[in-house]
């Protein structure tokens, strides 16, 4: 069965908006430039966890905090997590918003030991699939594992509740996705393709930006940023991609950030989007597609 007329209109603005994105520029001020960084399979996995647990909020901020955290930690992360009371020493007075230096010590111990028991996190998270099915149910008895080894489920701080999300909640888990996705992808010059998890499985990671610029071109008639969210807008990208949904997220993240991604026509903040052409507040077809989805529903 072909694509209608508006999907192949809606792939030709995304594969617009991938090849026009300036990854090299892009990948330089994104967190992910930290994981590589690193050379060794170990330390990467680690610098991806604590790197995308901070992933919120002022981008200049958080990376300067990644800086400082990965600065005090040493170049190798792995061996410096096998020492709780060093690790805690280095960490000393760190802070970012809501996390302290303890809510991160615990992330590393905990994450560490994971390593130790299968091997690396991408095969912890792999076999959680394997036993679970679902990439939600999995993720929430990964991060639960961490959390226990950790210690971090003994420490009743608002820090120790965020810096590991659980989709079994019902949240977005844009951290985790984010993270996910960075580890699982192949690897394209910003994801690394280095878990053994298909592509196929993954789920978009979405927050406020990805949930605006979804719903105005028609990857989403929902409003909210939660997990039923993410699995609809991925659910609409694997019509075209069903093998790597996601290669879309970094070019669309990026396109929704720089363009503060409106709730209406807007000629200045929209000016020069690749996906005007088929946003819902431009495009009468998008509008009456979802008027139409709403009447239906």
């Amino acid at each position: 069965m072909g694509r209608s007329a508006r999907d192949e209109r809606l792939l030709r603005a995304l594969e617009e908006v991938r090849a026009r994105c300036p990854v090299n520029e892009r990948r330089a001020s994104d967190p992910v430039e930290f994981v590589h960084q690193y050379a060794d399979v170990l330390d990467r996995e680690l610098v991806a966890l604590l790197a995308s647990a901070m992933a919120f909020g002022n981008v200049k901020a958080l990376r300067a905090k990644i800086a400082d955290a990965l600065a005090r930690i040493g170049p190798e992360v792995a061996r410096a997590a096998e020492d709780p009371e060093a690790l805690r020493s280095c960490l000393r007075g760190w802070k970012h918003r809501v996390y302290t230096a303890e809510d991160l010590v615990c992330l590393l111990l905990g994450a560490r030991r994971m390593q130790r028991e299968a091997g690396s996190l991408g095969e912890a998270l792999a076999d959680a699939l394997r036993r679970t099915g679902t990439l939600r149910e999995a993720l929430s008895s990964w991060t639960q594992g961490i959390r226990v080894a950790g210690g971090l489920q003994h420490r009743a701080t608002r820090g120790a509740a965020h810096i590991l999300a659980d989709p079994g909640k019902g949240s977005a888990a844009k951290r985790l996705l984010l993270m996910l996705r960075w580890m699982a992808r192949p690897a394209d010059g910003v994801d690394l393709g280095m878990w053994p998890i298909p592509p196929a499985a993954l789920i978009i990671p979405v927050d406020v930006h990805i949930q605006k610029l979804g719903y105005n071109i028609g990857l989403t008639d929902r409003r909210t940023t939660n997990w039923k969210t993410a699995e609809e807008i991925t659910a609409a990208l694997r019509r075209f991609d069903p093998e790597d949904p996601v290669k879309y997220d970094f070019a669309l993240c990026h396109l929704g950030m720089l363009q503060r991604c409106p709730s209406r026509r807007d000629p200045a903040r929209c000016d020069g989007c690749g996906v005007m052409p088929v946003c819902r507040h431009w495009s009468q077809e998008v509008r009456r597609e979802g008027r139409k989805a709403q009447t239906d529903g």
